[in-house]
């Protein structure tokens, strides 16, 4: 596909090259030291090649395949005071960058499956994941502070993770809450075969493509590689446009990559114009089902 790129004169109001980052971290309480490195150094190469926004997967400082609850509180952090987000911090003021990462939050005795934001200014926010996958059950609790979109310097910047892409509520939520972008850390795994299709594009791929149309927003979906513990993960990280199609590519099942996608994130606050009779937000059928489909920790954001 071919990147949405600025022409000879540029006429983009808020331009920013997104980035999302593909590898395979190790779960381990020994292995924390090597994925914060690997990270590290993928964060630094994205900033090097221009990133302005760089989203990460799912839980990529610990791995995800947690044994036992003894094991999940032994990778678990606070947030925002937590070792990773304050790494995290340090890297975006030093490049002036935004940074989408996930962390185990500990917050007392519960543990998260959380979605921090941070920016050349610091921790901006998180989004505790709200929708968890089986025995994510076991050790985390279901997220107890609804949706966020967060307005940056770049954009306004909404937070979901992994599973929640399967709930179109969630997208749509944090779209009529004003996001430009979705960014989204995932951990895809193997789920009952056919695992992708015959173009090597995993089912999770299209439900991010197909949300990023539905509601004219911007999806960055970062996802890891490889197996732990005898779950697989399917790659295909990519980052969709307000029309749903990917820009640049989607990522490969086994790839260790970075994707890029070069946009203007107010792109999204036009709303599409479908023909001559049709508006995407205005056709909207609001008299029979509420704006905010019965969400209310937030009200919309006027287009």
């Amino acid at each position: 596909m071919t990147a949405q790129v600025a022409s000879t004169a540029d006429q983009r109001v808020s331009p920013v090259r997104v980035a999302v980052v593909q590898f395979e971290p190790r779960v381990g309480v020994e292995n924390l030291k090597a994925n914060a490195v690997a990270v590290e150094q993928r964060l630094t190469a994205a900033a090097d090649a221009g990133a302005g926004l760089i989203v990460l997967p799912e839980l990529a400082t610990t791995g995800y395949v947690f044994e036992t609850r003894e094991e999940a509180f032994a990778h678990a952090e606070q947030v925002p005071n937590g070792r990773t987000v304050e790494s995290f911090a340090r890297i975006a003021a030093e490049r002036n960058v935004y940074i989408v990462g996930c962390v185990a939050e500990r917050a007392g005795e519960k543990l998260y499956d959380t979605a921090v934001l941070v920016g050349p200014e610091g921790y901006i926010g998180r989004y505790r994941k709200t929708h968890l996958w089986n025995t994510e059950k076991l050790w985390f609790t279901p997220g107890d502070e609804g949706f966020s979109v967060f307005d940056t310097k770049i954009g306004r910047i909404g937070l979901l993770v992994c599973w929640d892409i399967w709930f179109p509520e969630t997208a749509r939520i944090v779209a009529q809450m004003g996001a430009d972008i979705i960014c989204i850390p995932t951990g895809w795994v193997w789920t009952p075969p056919p695992l992708y299709d015959a173009s090597g594009v995993c089912m999770a791929a299209y439900l991010t493509i197909t949300a990023a149309h539905a509601n004219n927003v911007f999806i960055a979906t970062a996802d890891r590689i490889g197996q732990e513990r005898g779950a697989g993960f399917m790659g295909n990280s990519l980052i969709a446009g307000t029309n749903g199609w990917p820009i640049d590519r989607i990522a490969g099942p086994d790839e260790d990559t970075i994707i890029y996608a070069d946009v203007d994130l107010t792109a999204a606050r036009t709303a599409p114009i479908w023909n001559q009779l049709n508006d995407l937000h205005r056709d909207r059928r609001t008299d029979l089902y509420d704006q905010m489909l019965g969400y209310t920790g937030s009200a919309p954001l006027p287009r």
